[in-house]
């Protein structure tokens, strides 16, 4: 299992990206919340509201969500962070398999 942090500008261009990928079952389940977010960007510091976003996948789908994310993200240069998951019981991670 791996979790795949992003973030989107907007609750439309999130939910949309999400809902493909639910569709394809390339991630069984994804949360997604609001923040303020302040970041570096052409050396200015910028501060704005995004949706992060985490998606929970098998590892043998990493490359295609983050290919996908790539594709259709609106984001010049998206953040799409893997995180290993070395742990998780046993029951979640079967109905996350058996989802995707």
């Amino acid at each position: 299992m791996v979790l795949i942090y992003t973030t989107f500008p907007d609750w439309e261009s999130a939910e949309r990206i999400v809902r493909k990928l639910l569709e394809e079952k390339l991630i069984a389940c994804a949360n997604l919340r609001e923040h303020k977010a302040l970041y570096l960007w052409e050396g200015r510091v910028e501060e704005n509201r995004e949706i992060g976003v985490l998606l929970k996948t098998r590892i043998d789908h990493w490359k295609a969500v983050r290919d996908f994310i790539t594709e259709n993200h609106p984001y010049k240069i998206p953040a799409i962070v893997r995180i290993d998951v070395d742990r998780v019981n046993k029951e979640y991670l079967d109905w996350l398999v058996s989802s995707t």
